[in-house]
């Protein structure tokens, strides 16, 4: 079975209760069983990650090929528009890789408005909520060569 490594960044795990007219409503509990209703569909194993830690957010990228993972559903978050660590393990880990957001980075604040992961992703699904992260999974599946 197929393994995709699902990583939250930094404040995600305050999903429900920060800035809801950002954000929305929903919890990180619940886009994570979303998102593994969907891959039990999909018949692939997901392994779902949430960390507030750049360094920590890098290792579990640089460690996803040699764990055998098929592919990477990243919400980098803040780090989205600093972390060159971010970007250079998204080149180097040879998986493709998805990027999502839950809001329109490009409707808020200027310097939300760079992406340094999306240049170096395979795509970027934005600004449809929880729905974003289902979008993207959705895409990575696709992208992802035999898949059962």
């Amino acid at each position: 079975m197929k393994k995709i490594l699902v990583i939250h960044g930094p404040n995600l795990n305050l999903l429900g209760a920060r800035e809801p007219q950002v954000y929305g409503r929903v919890t990180l509990d619940k886009i994570n069983r979303m998102l593994k209703a969907q891959a039990k569909k999909a018949k692939v194993n997901l392994v779902i990650k949430q960390s507030n830690h750049e360094g920590r957010i890098v290792d579990l990228i640089g460690r996803a090929k040699i764990n055998n993972f098929s592919g990477i559903l990243i919400n980098p978050a803040a780090y989205t528009h600093t972390s060159v660590a971010v970007r250079d393990a998204v080149v180097a880990c040879g998986l493709i890789v998805v990027e999502v957001h839950l809001s329109n980075i490009y409707s808020r604040e200027e310097f939300r408005h760079k992406s340094l992961i999306s240049p170096v992703a395979s795509g970027t699904i934005l600004g449809f909520g929880a729905k974003s992260y289902a979008l993207g999974l959705s895409a990575l599946l696709d992208l992802i060569p035999h898949l059962p």
